[in-house]
């Protein structure tokens, strides 16, 4: 099964990090770097306070053309640094190739090392600097002119790994775990959400899952999951990282003309390991959930408003799932969900000149995995077809634009896929919701593409008096939720919940930035 997008940052920093690891000569090592000689239990405290896994992901620190000297950024060893490019033709290719040119001087210990990323649409490469003087890295032959005339004028992109060699380690190894099917792994996804979201998880009197009694379910009704351990859980942890959501993971309720409960869900994995939109019957979704979800799912049953549900249209809203019905997951547009501004949208280091440059390295890794991920989405936003991604980058910065306005552009609704409609597990909920009546007047005016997990459970329609939740609602908690948890060890917290009224294109324009995600009025 493909990677999710955001894993995607990760995994793509994990692989050009590891070769540059691999493949340099020296040792590198500041003050910081002789930690790992002390004891243990005195460098790990220390090790685990200065890097994370967050700086794993390069800093993009400007951009070296023939017109446009990048200067004055500090580095994680050096602290002046410049670059500028060279054009030559020492192939007697019709273009030629060019030298970059990177001046480090100001070293702040003698053993340090700086190491960096350098891209352009058409390829991604890697350097590290030891020595405080002149450095070059060659590009023997331009890909075309394409590439030619984007570097004349754009220059090559430069990332640094901000922590340098030991501490890109360090974060590697706060990466590592989050993906591993172990307790080890779901401590660290815990301690990774209560470090960069001041997520808290508090505990649980047990048993840790709910008797429901499935008349007291309706349709309409919501599910936020929440997964902490495993591939999945680590996917989670960083999408709630950079959206600000507090659940990963959604699916809705739905009662047929017989009054049996099923659940709606985009991402639910089929025989063939891939994720697909199915409608399953509540008990065999619940018996997986409680039994063989081996990625500690926590689950909470968020009840519609007597108001809505009175409104809730069934017959449309099962018309709609059942359309979608074994359609791939909505990977199409899955990034584009939490990214509604230029820079607003990105947890540092995180930046539009990232996003491009891991694009980058996929779309020469796994050309038609990248196509079905970004390259269609990124070609409705420019109004043209079969681009490919490096296409895409000259043609965003012929027109004047950025890379950073494209990926802000909203998603739209009515957009139709080379393998159909493609909805993500909350546009999915929300589709659902908005075929049956849900949104009223301005369900026009709403793209449901544009909606994270978190828009959705802070929209106020949900049940708002705790008086009509069911008596199992929190059995046996001693905390009562507005909501109704069914599982999990950890109480789930939902900020926000159920306040914000539905507007006219609500969630296009949203900054989310971290620890807070503020959220500004009828953005």
């Amino acid at each position: 099964m493909s990677p999710p997008p955001l894993l995607l940052l990760v995994s793509t920093c994990f692989f050009l990090f590891c070769n540059i690891i691999l493949h340099a000569h020296k040792q590198a090592f500041r003050a910081q770097d002789v930690l790992p000689l002390l004891p243990t239990q005195v460098a790990w405290p220390i090790l685990n306070s200065l890097n994370s896994a967050v700086d794993l992901m390069p800093t993009f620190v400007g951009a070296a053309s023939m017109n446009n000297n990048s200067s004055g950024w500090k580095g994680a060893c050096f602290y002046e640094n410049n670059a500028w490019m060279e054009f030559h033709n020492k192939t007697g290719t019709q273009f030629g190739g060019g030298t970059l040119h990177l001046k480090v001087s100001s070293a702040h210990s003698w053993t340090c090392m700086d190491l960096y990323v350098f891209a352009t649409p058409y390829r991604v490469t890697w350097d590290y600097y030891f020595i405080a003087r002149e450095h070059t890295l060659e590009f023997a032959e331009w890909e075309g002119k394409a590439e030619y005339e984007y570097v004349k004028r754009k220059g090559v992109s430069i990332f640094l790994m901000q922590a340098g060699m030991l501490g890109t380690l360090q974060a590697l190894w706060e990466v590592y775990p989050l993906f591993t099917n172990t307790q080890w792994g779901e401590n660290s996804n815990i301690g990774f959400l209560e470090k960069h979201m001041e997520a808290s998880f508090e505990a649980r009197p047990q048993p840790w899952y709910t008797n429901i009694s499935v008349d007291d379910i309706h349709s309409g009704d919501f599910l936020a999951i929440s997964k902490i351990r495993g591939r999945w859980g680590a996917f989670e942890t960083l999408e709630k990282w950079v959206s600000g959501s507090y659940a990963g993971h959604s699916a809705v309720c739905l009662k047929d003309s017989e009054g049996k409960l099923w659940v709606g869900e985009s991402g639910h994995e089929d025989e063939n390991g891939e994720d697909i939109i199915a409608i399953l019957p509540w008990d065999e979704w619940w018996e997986f959930e409680l039994t063989k979800d081996d990625s500690n799912p926590h689950i909470a049953l968020l009840p519609l408003h007597p108001d809505l549900r009175a409104r809730f249209n069934e017959t449309a809203a099962w018309e709609y799932a059942r359309s979608l019905t074994g359609q791939p997951y909505g990977y199409h547009n899955l990034i584009f969900s939490w990214i509604d501004t230029i820079d607003q949208n990105y947890p540092p280091p995180l930046d539009a000149h990232l996003i491009a440059s891991v694009m980058t390295v996929w779309n020469q890794l796994q050309p038609e995995y990248a196509a079905n991920m970004w390259n269609e989405a990124l070609n409705k936003r420019l109004g043209t077809e079969g681009l490919g991604l490096s296409e895409i980058l000259v043609e965003v910065e012929r027109r004047g634009s950025s890379f950073g306005e494209l990926l802000a552009v909203p998603e739209q609704d009515d957009w139709i896929y080379s393998d159909g409609k493609s909805a993500s597990c909350i546009a999915y909920v929300l589709g659902v919701y908005k075929e049956a009546g849900l949104f009223g007047s301005i369900s026009d005016s709403i793209q449901i593409t544009e909606f994270t997990i978190r828009d959705a459970y802070t929209l106020n329609f949900f049940e708002n008096n705790s008086s009509r939740l069911p008596k199992w609602c929190n059995d046996g908690d001693t905390v009562r939720l507005p909501y109704c948890q069914i599982k999990g060890k950890y109480r789930m917290e939902l900020p926000e919940y159920n306040t914000v009224e539905p507007y006219p294109h609500m969630n296009e324009k949203c900054p989310s930035m971290p620890p807070k995600y503020w959220r500004q009025k009828n953005c």
